[in-house]
């Protein structure tokens, strides 16, 4: 079963930037799509921005053109670089398989100021 670690974030200033970094383990990483989620507080899990086995990216709308998601295959590795941000990115962000996740791990909190 994969594993999922998020790292990176933190708490940053309105327009401030943050890289978030998840290592997998034990999938077949290199031949899976991968996905960023966020969830705030009292609100439903979303997603963030998707990465194919190939490289295509996809965006939230409310992300798209301040966030870049990307990865290293050899190093297991995802990626999300997060720039402009905003107090309403402020969440705990999660990473994993895409479109079938496997079990969520302990994600990574991104806090705003404004």
């Amino acid at each position: 079963q994969a594993q999922f670690v998020e790292s990176g974030g933190g708490l940053v200033q309105a327009g401030g930037s943050l890289k978030l970094s998840c290592i997998a383990s034990g999938s077949r990483f290199s031949m899976d799509g991968m996905a960023w989620h966020r969830q705030a507080p009292g609100k439903q899990r979303e997603f963030v921005a998707g990465i194919s086995s190939g490289g295509s990216t996809n965006y939230a709308d409310s992300v798209k053109g301040r966030f870049t998601i990307s990865r290293v295959n050899a190093a297991y590795t995802v990626f999300l670089q997060m720039n402009s941000l905003k107090p309403e990115d402020t969440a705990v962000y999660y990473c994993n398989r895409f479109p079938s996740p496997l079990s969520w791990g302990q994600g990574t909190q991104v806090t705003v100021s404004s």
